[in-house]
């Protein structure tokens, strides 16, 4: 394309003894122009086929100055990335929530219903359950978790000493289980010459002639011991129940036998577990478990 201009530069130029007139300017100017238009026709088709045949020539190299997006990474699909979420804690709570009377009507609520008899061997006891009117506490699902811890193969009954039966409020029986909003329940053991407070405030449960007296805050916030080991209100529960009952079946307060060990049930668990880890049961394979006299 040079030569071929060069040859036009050469036909067209005017002689060298004489400037060149104003027609041979704009001669020159035109040729200029249409040179720059073949070339940038040029540039054209070659931007063409690199379109259409060669797209990856497009792209800028690492050097240039533009910027490109990162590639972005497929995402994975829902099937592979789905996890199970955690299902929410089972464990059992270690208080039940909710304000906590501190004093009730002062009169009872019997429970109405007769029991099986629980256990196989030994002399017949019967007794009543009853709830404090104004505690917030239902008389009959206390009464089945009575009936229920006392039946335990584990409690008294497992011993094959005794038999123990629920019956109606209205009927005689030996002893009565209450359950009492603490001031009731202090008035109650002070009575029969108990003194329940801790800090000037009734704290933990009592036992009088004939009566087996469980504090209501015990029994829905359980007790600083078993708290710290992390035990669920309803060992505590069935704790309380076998410690009363015990001592109106005679047993009196005992003491650890092993460090680490488990509590004999007559260990004031409520305030002290005494070196020992908490045992809610009178009996240990299938033998009464007991502890030094304190």
């Amino acid at each position: 394309m040079r030569r071929w201009l060069a040859m036009i530069d050469e036909a067209t130029a005017p002689p060298a003894d004489r400037p060149p007139t104003r027609p041979d300017r704009w001669r020159r100017w035109w040729l200029v122009l249409f040179a720059l238009v073949i070339v940038v026709a040029a540039g054209f088709a070659v931007g063409r086929r690199i379109e259409q045949g060669n797209p990856a020539a497009a792209v800028p190299s690492a050097t240039s100055s533009s910027v490109s997006a990162a590639p972005v990474a497929p995402s994975p699909s829902l099937e592979a990335t789905a996890k199970p979420s955690p299902s929410p804690s089972s464990a059992p709570p270690l208080q039940i929530s909710g304000a906590v009377p501190a004093h009730g009507q002062g009169v009872f609520s019997y429970a109405s219903q007769r029991g099986p008899v629980l256990g196989a061997k030994g002399p017949l006891r019967r007794f009543k359950v009853a709830v404090e009117r104004g505690s917030g506490e239902d008389v009959n699902a206390f009464a089945a978790v009575v009936a229920a811890t006392l039946g335990d193969p584990r409690s008294w009954t497992g011993t094959g000493q005794l038999r123990l039966q629920l019956v109606p409020g209205a009927e005689k029986a030996d002893f009565t289980v209450f359950l009492a909003t603490r001031d009731t329940a202090g008035k109650m053991c002070l009575q029969g010459g108990t003194n329940i407070r801790v800090g000037g405030v009734p704290y933990t449960s009592c036992r009088t002639i004939g009566r087996a007296i469980l504090n209501l805050d015990r029994w829905r916030l359980s007790s600083a011991p078993y708290l710290k080991a992390r035990i669920p209100i309803a060992t505590y529960r069935q704790y309380v129940i076998n410690h009363e009952v015990g001592h109106e079946l005679g047993h009196h307060h005992q003491g650890c036998p092993k460090a680490g060990g488990p509590a004999p049930v007559m260990v004031q668990q409520t305030l002290t577990l005494r070196g020992c880890t908490a045992y809610a049961w009178p009996t240990r394979n299938g033998k009464l478990f007991t502890g030094p006299a304190v």
